[in-house]
């Protein structure tokens, strides 16, 4: 209750009023060094020198205003006026936006990208509908296997304590023979220290931040899935600016999209070789594995299509083509 007090406070001292909309808060759970948060703050910097200091955004890192689960339902509700969160991570409202977290359907930066120009429209639409302007999303680099024992199999993870961060992944734990466990990037080393968790699938990016090398020493290129981070704005803060003001915010988030797809795929070699540097045993997965993620993949697939319907379809077909 005392945090939910802080945030209205700052809402009502920045406020989504006409008046006092030139000031805007913007929740980013990565933490300062990660590139999702440098592009945040790049982006808020470039509406700064646009607007001649007419809009100013302060970006809170590290979720120190609002948790995962409390981004996208804080700025519907104006809380803060923008967010930087997992897409997947609303996928429990609808499973459209939990199409880059199906294993195995995109790949590789150019797959990813190729799916996000399917998806962007119809997430972009449901967004809408609920009071939110996307403006940018940025992807993740593409999922690894991080465990503190050898790994060849599925049967080396049977019944470990796996770190799920989406409802997709918590799927993929279940299927995988694991205990799905939620835990935000934030709280990775904690959870790890306690035994809350044994292993996790996530990315270089999150190894190095959480450095994961105090806790496993195992890491697996299996390249699951590519996930983004997309930035989100309550619509009246941005229908409150002037005309000048939202051409400023759209022509900066489209330089945040470009600049961040580039800096993804810096950060997946910096990252990785950080890992091994570390003294991390970094290598390809093992063949048995990859079987397993495919059949896995396959039936995530069918599970998601049967959820989605008919617009799933027409996304998957789209990036398909």
């Amino acid at each position: 209750m005392k945090k939910l007090i802080g945030i209205f406070a700052l809402a009502a001292t920045f406020g989504l009023a006409p008046a006092q909309a030139a000031n805007w808060n913007l929740s980013a759970e990565q933490p300062d060094g990660n590139y999702h948060t440098e592009n945040a703050r790049l982006f808020a910097a470039d509406i700064d020198k646009a607007t001649n200091g007419g809009l100013k955004i302060r970006v809170h890192s590290n979720s120190v205003l609002l948790k995962r689960a409390e981004v996208k339902r804080g700025v519907q509700q104006g809380m803060v006026q923008a967010g930087d969160v997992l897409v997947a991570a609303i996928g429990n409202e609808d499973p459209l936006f939990e199409v880059d977290s199906v294993p195995l359907l995109a790949t590789s930066f150019e797959q990813a990208k190729k799916l996000w120009e399917a998806s962007r429209k119809p997430l972009a639409e449901r967004l809408l509908k609920q009071g939110i302007v996307l403006l940018y999303a940025i992807p993740w680099p593409p999922q690894g296997l991080y465990a503190a024992k050898p790994v060849q199999s599925l049967d080396d993870l049977k019944g470990v304590r796996f770190r799920a961060y989406s409802p997709a992944t918590s799927r993929l734990a279940s299927l995988m023979g694991t205990v799905p466990v939620t835990v935000n990037p934030t709280e990775v080393a904690q959870a790890f220290s306690a035994g809350l968790i044994n292993a996790m699938l996530t990315s270089p990016k999150t190894g190095v931040d959480s450095q994961a090398w105090d806790f496993v020493k195992y890491y697996y290129d299996v390249k699951a899935f590519i996930p983004k981070n997309f930035v989100i704005v309550n619509k009246a803060a941005f229908d409150a600016l002037t005309d000048a003001q939202r051409k400023a915010v759209l022509d900066a988030a489209k330089a945040a999209e470009e600049r961040g797809w580039k800096m993804g795929v810096e950060s997946t070699t910096a990252d990785t070789k950080m890992l091994a540097d570390k003294g991390m045993n970094v290598a390809q997965t093992p063949p048995a594995l990859v079987k397993s993620f495919e059949s896995i993949g396959a039936t995530m697939l069918e599970e998601w299509l049967a959820k989605a319907g008919a617009d799933g379809k027409a996304v998957v077909d789209a990036y398909r083509k």
